[in-house]
């Protein structure tokens, strides 16, 4: 049975494209003489982005964890919204890693407020920690995919430079913001000192991410990327599929986008959820469950027998995530199980 595995932009599978490309990259020791393929994936990076130089590295967690390694000390605060990744979905590491205390703002809408963020800084206290950075996340995973307008980061980054205080974007669906808002990528970067982009999310790569700065910010990175472990050998392999990824996968996200808001209009009628079309910015459908009767996690497992795949993501909210290995059929399909199931 044909599945439709709705439950995240990184389940795809490398198109035939990419397989040709990394069957045929050239290869070098990227720990010893570096890998020509992978210098030409950071470089191409580097420039789409606007920033000086970029690091390749195995996942978005790990880009994060080398940004704040690289801006922080031990006994720092970092500044960050309250249901960002860096802090939901990295399993401590801010803490286990860099011995770093974090100062969270904002709800689940992903906001967060510039003048919030200048209360929050510290003074220069000798009782108090040292703020040295601020995290951003565009777009927003928990908010639904929320395209934060480039006014608000640009508000937070004055924010934190007049303090001098280092900002990091993680960027991992950065490349959905930039087709959502019509903003460069070089815009959205230069509310920051270091960004992360994720090549493995809607852009279909099979593995990598990228963290970007100035040369200095790269130098601290790639010791960094060593204590984590993330050096790589003939990584030139996967660097080849995410040079693809950049190059032919950025604007096609448009058709994600659409048919997330496809499927948000499919579902939002059926009785006991609601999807709010107007609400899905980008590829993230957050369906609420409103049935006294059944939850998140319940309808999920109903689904599967169906071949629809979605993933809980809390107690009454089911996230759908379209990507490229799903199509208008599977839309249909999914909206037709949804419906079987919750007219039982």
């Amino acid at each position: 049975m044909k599945v439709s595995d709705f439950r995240s932009d990184t389940v795809t599978a490398p198109s035939a494209r990419m397989r040709e490309v990394m069957a045929a990259a050239e290869v070098g020791d990227d720990v010893l003489d570096g890998d020509p393929t992978v210098r030409r994936l950071e470089e191409r990076t580097a420039d789409w982005l606007g920033l000086e130089r970029a690091l390749f590295v195995p996942s978005g967690t790990m880009a994060n964890q080398i940004a704040v390694g690289a801006w922080t000390r031990p006994g720092d605060e970092m500044i960050v919204q309250r249901w960002a990744h860096v802090i939901t979905y990295e399993a401590g590491a801010v803490a286990g890693l860099h011995g770093v205390q974090t100062l969270t703002l904002g709800g689940i809408d992903g906001v967060l407020d510039a003048e919030q963020v200048r209360a929050a800084i510290r003074p220069d206290y000798v009782h108090c920690p040292v703020t040295t950075l601020v995290c951003l996340e565009q777009t927003h995973n928990v908010a639904g995919g929320r395209v934060a307008p480039l006014e608000e980061l640009q508000a937070v980054a004055r924010v934190a430079r007049e303090r001098g205080v280092a900002i990091h974007l993680d960027g991992a669906r950065l490349a959905n913001a930039v087709v959502a808002s019509g903003v460069s990528a070089r815009e959205w970067s230069a509310c920051a000192d270091s960004v992360s982009i994720c090549l493995s999310k809607g852009l279909g790569a099979p593995v990598g991410s990228l963290v970007a700065g100035d040369g200095a910010f790269c130098e601290r990175a790639r010791v960094l990327r060593k204590r984590l472990g993330g050096w790589m050998r003939q990584a030139g392999i996967v660097a080849a599929a995410g040079i693809v990824a950049l190059e032919e996968n950025v604007e096609r996200l448009a058709d994600d986008h659409a048919l997330a808001r496809e499927l948000a209009r499919r579902l939002d009628p059926l009785p006991g959820i609601s999807a709010d079309p107007d609400g899905v910015p980008t590829n993230i459908v957050m369906v609420q469950v409103e049935r006294e009767d059944l939850d998140a996690a319940s309808l999920a497992a109903a689904l599967e027998p169906h071949g629809v795949r979605a993933l809980p993501f809390g107690e009454r909210t089911l996230r759908f995530m379209t990507h490229l290995d799903v199509g208008p059929e599977d839309v249909q399909r999914c909206a037709a199980a949804v419906g079987e199931v919750l007219a039982r």
